[in-house]
């Protein structure tokens, strides 16, 4: 599958090293959902867009294709994941890790991003439009884990979170499952306005381990 892949900024400011800011801009455009799963990335339309050098893009290829996120094929090139079940278990693996201990003992709870985060869901689902109802799931799950106050657990909740928005594409034609986990959300975001941190991070556990049954469950042959 071909796709325009557009303008990219070439704003690099906070970021060092030019491999790992290519690797986050495509990391954000697939979290995003502007490159689906099975895009082939042009090497050469992407090193011009992005102005930077081909070697630079293979390095970040590299980074990518180490976090699941792109496929290399020999004689082919590189191309967006599609994820297996295997790969939703190893996803779901990792959120139960990283998702219930932030919320339960982490110290930066960000009541108003989590609300506005919910009002922007509700508003996604009224109008039935999917992909922001998506992309505010996104947010309120890094949110959750921006809890932690740790760059590094944040950053990987990121490459998690790119990974499953491959994931969500196997569900675009169940617009439902994005629909029915708004209010599931607005529950967690109760339970911590109360002080019950404990009894969200087990609702988040069952929330989690629901949505992988699910995802399993469609993709199953």
């Amino acid at each position: 599958m071909l796709v325009n892949l557009g303008d990219i900024t070439t704003d690099r400011s906070g970021h060092a090293n030019t491999t790992a800011w290519v690797a986050d801009v495509l990391r954000s455009r697939i979290a995003a959902g502007e490159l689906p799963p099975g895009t082939k990335l042009s090497e050469q339309q992407l090193a011009d867009s992005m102005q930077v050098s081909r070697n630079t893009l293979r390095e970040a290829f590299t980074m990518l294709s180490i976090e699941s996120v792109v496929t290399r094929y020999p004689n082919r090139g590189v191309f967006v994941a599609s994820p297996d079940a295997d790969a939703v278990r190893e996803i779901y693996s990792v959120r139960r890790m990283l998702e219930p201990a932030a919320v339960q003992w982490g110290p930066k709870l960000d009541l108003p991003r989590m609300d506005a985060v919910i009002a922007d869901a509700r508003a996604a689902r009224s109008r039935g439009i999917v992909a922001q109802m998506a992309a505010a799931n996104q947010d309120f799950h890094q949110s959750l884990v921006a809890m932690s106050g740790s760059v590094q657990l944040q950053q990987m909740m990121g490459r998690v979170l790119a990974e499953m928005r491959l994931v969500f594409h196997s569900m675009r034609s169940e617009p439902d499952f994005h629909s029915r986990y708004v209010e599931e959300n607005a529950s967690l975001v109760v339970l911590l306005r109360a002080g019950r941190r404990a009894e969200a991070a087990d609702a988040l556990r069952g929330y989690l381990d629901a949505a992988e049954a699910e995802l399993l469950g469609h993709l199953a042959p």
